[in-house]
């Protein structure tokens, strides 16, 4: 981090709701808060396998509630998140594993395009629920985010090498190692400590630890 500002990590997997507002609050506070916010793409599946947690949606009265729950911070942080009972199942049956590699291999190579590529993988998803595992919208989605298509080919290339695979292993696991149960996991490191929030409903108390 630069003197004086606060590190910020943000891991979070693109098949996450919870982690799109988290995504787009940090984006919008990370010029207006002494932050440097680093995005850290890893991967949901390996978290829950890990820490044995269940998605929330598989007890019925839960899953009920977020539907609701969705729908009121959508619009309360006026992001465009479209939710509906039939979602809750395409959250559990749909993969994100390639692209969460696609998106650590930018953030290996062209991190500056991190953030208009993560939030374009969430319009997708939960915008226009498209099946983001699908080559030819991994393309869209980086032609969209400004990413030109040799590029966007090399990082394809990339995707299922040993290192991209290894490297989003590897950022599962510093999550983990934080104390990571789930997604939105951020981690503020602050006098010289880790404070773990999970969820995008933990950042006024981000705020005020770090005396924002």
């Amino acid at each position: 981090a630069e003197m004086g500002r606060t590190l910020v990590e943000l891991f979070y997997d693109v098949v996450s709701p919870y982690s799109w507002l988290g995504f787009e609050v940090l984006c919008r506070y990370q010029h207006i808060w002494n932050i440097d916010l680093r995005l850290r793409p890893a991967f949901l599946g390996g978290i829950m396998q890990a820490t044995g947690n269940k998605p929330p949606a598989l007890l019925p009265k839960r899953g009920e509630y977020l539907l609701k729950d969705m729908k009121r911070m959508a619009k309360y942080y006026q992001v465009p998140i479209k939710i509906s009972a039939d979602d809750l199942q395409r959250m559990l049956s749909s993969s994100t594993l390639g692209a969460m590699r696609f998106i650590t291999a930018v953030d290996m190579t062209q991190p500056q395009y991190m953030e208009p590529l993560s939030r374009e993988f969430w319009m997708r998803f939960w915008s226009q629920r498209e099946d983001i595992s699908q080559q030819e919208n991994i393309l869209s989605v980086a032609k969209k985010a400004g990413l030109s298509s040799e590029l966007t080919q090399k990082l394809l290339e990339m995707v299922s090498t040993p290192a991209v695979k290894n490297r989003l292993k590897e950022t599962t696991e510093e999550a983990l190692k934080y104390g990571a149960f789930g997604m939105p996991a951020v981690v503020a490191h602050f006098n010289g400590e880790p404070h773990l929030f999970f969820g995008s409903d933990r950042l006024e108390l981000l705020s005020s630890v770090i005396g924002e």
